[in-house]
């Protein structure tokens, strides 16, 4: 009865066994800093975004408050938004990952997955600009901005990246 289900629950079993290894992982190393700072990965994604928005012309600054383990940005001289952990991406990309290697395929599922990881980081950078931006220019559309419109552009990206992956990687030598 169950041979039939057997391909779907093994994947769903990596899946699952995937997702709580990285998720375990990532807490292991965000432990030390609880209560302490910000972690060295969002501040290094922070300090991405004050790069950006230098390189566009938009004078910008982070200023720590590692008590609230935040990071405040200051463009322009006014502060526009704070950074958390949760900015940085890493909860998505354990996520996206873990869904990538359940559908394992050799070498191909590493390079896909590198690929991935970085084109979702770079799009996240430019979301924490455009959202500083957004504060910057139009404060009043920043929560839509933040809760429905940036969220949105990230898991479409997610979702159009996994679709790719299981169209044209995952199962590509079933439909030939």
């Amino acid at each position: 009865m169950f041979s039939d289900f057997k391909p779907i629950l093994l994947v769903l079993l990596r899946f699952i066994v995937i997702y709580l290894a990285l998720l375990f992982a990532y807490q292991m190393y965000l432990h030390p800093f609880e209560g302490v700072d910000m972690d060295p990965f969002s501040y290094w994604v922070a300090h991405q975004v004050v790069y950006v928005q230098n390189f566009l012309g938009y004078s910008t600054s982070l200023f720590p408050y590692p008590i609230y383990e935040t990071a405040v940005f200051q463009t322009e001289g006014v502060e526009v938004t704070r950074m958390v952990e949760g900015c940085n991406i890493v909860s998505v990309l354990i996520l996206f990952v873990a869904f990538i290697f359940a559908f394992y395929k050799g070498w191909k599922t590493f390079l896909f997955a590198i690929i991935c990881v970085a084109i979702l980081h770079f799009a996240n950078v430019l979301r924490i600009v455009g959202l500083n931006l957004v504060m910057l220019k139009y404060p009043d559309y920043g929560k839509f901005t933040h809760d429905y419109l940036f969220p949105a552009a990230i898991y479409g990206m997610v979702v159009v990246l996994w679709l790719v992956w299981i169209k044209f990687f995952a199962l590509k030598n079933e439909a030939a």
